[in-house]
């Protein structure tokens, strides 16, 4: 199949599309992004790897990074997590307090922002320095040694984290948070901060498309039960109140995040990074869900 032509043909057909997304403008430091920009990785497991746009430019994976924290605690504390995060779509926005009020603090899913600080919250208790560990993780799974938390944006959602605040307070007071609100949301937001490009995106992921084990070291992270669950629950949560809708038109597990970043994988086959930071209605990349939609009609390769 020649990739190659498929993503430049799949460049100029969305690019009309990226003046009608809008930035995540409630972070400061997202609203300064230049919403034209497009980016695609293609990362074969058999080690070939196809790309356009501009791949190369790191961007804040922000929710992305829930998935790595997932893996991370999973491979650390096994079962028990899904003891404190549910496993069902929320239906709701990501950011919504109604349904934890009323499941008494227990998340949906560990992709919305409750679920994802319930996951730091067990990060914190499961690492001696959690963030370095995080860190450390996200550099041997993507083979960059130089991927980082961005100091600016992790304060730019800090300044504004009032919503987050809330969920983690009201989290706390169900008894679901063990650990010091503020601890837990400063961790979150350097999570959320982590600069990747397309290319380490990609790699990185080739992990979970991988069936749990890193194509950079060979080293097995996740269980084939922690791999099967963890797919799952990126096909069925991944990208919040829209999760069906990507299903639906992309038919691959993916996750989203607010940086305007996509990543979908193709178990045994590949992982894909897509960057466009104007989003829709939803928080999910405009063109990035157009541009996944089209490769996997042009190319029938989905889970379906």
């Amino acid at each position: 199949m020649n990739y190659h032509d498929i993503l430049a043909r799949i460049q100029e057909e969305v690019l009309p599309l990226s003046n009608k997304g809008k930035v995540a403008d409630y972070i400061p430091q997202l609203a300064k992004v230049d919403p034209s920009k497009f980016g695609m990785y293609l990362h074969l497991l058999n080690g070939q790897s196809y790309a356009v746009g501009d791949w190369e430019e790191r961007f804040s994976i922000q929710s992305i990074s829930k998935v790595l924290m997932l893996c991370m605690a999973v491979s650390k504390l096994g079962e028990k997590v899904y003891e404190r995060v549910n496993v069902e779509p929320s239906g709701d926005p990501f950011n919504s307090l109604v349904q934890l009020e009323y499941e008494r603090g227990i998340p949906r899913n560990p992709f919305i922002n409750a679920g994802a600080l319930v996951i730091t919250d067990m990060l914190i208790d499961a690492f001696n320095d959690p963030k370095q560990s995080f860190l450390d993780f996200t550099r041997a799974v993507s083979g960059h040694l130089d991927v980082q938390c961005n100091p600016a944006v992790a304060e730019s959602e800090r300044r504004c984290g009032f919503k987050n605040s809330a969920i983690v307070n009201l989290m706390k007071s169900f008894g679901n948070i063990k650990n010091e609100v503020d601890r837990v949301l400063d961790l979150y937001y350097d999570f959320c901060s982590v600069d990747m490009n397309c290319q380490q995106l990609a790699q990185a992921f080739c992990l979970i498309a991988n069936h749990g084990r890193g194509i950079v070291n060979d080293q097995k992270y996740l269980s084939e039960s922690q791999f099967k669950r963890i797919t799952a629950i990126m096909m069925t949560c991944g990208f919040y109140d829209e999760a069906g809708e990507f299903a639906f038109k992309v038919g691959l597990p993916g996750k989203s995040g607010v940086g305007g970043g996509i990543i979908a994988i193709l178990p045994n086959e590949f992982s894909l990074a897509v960057w466009s930071p104007g989003l829709n209605e939803k928080g999910n990349s405009l063109v990035g869900m157009k541009a996944l939609e089209i490769f996997t009609t042009q190319t029938a390769c989905s889970i379906f």
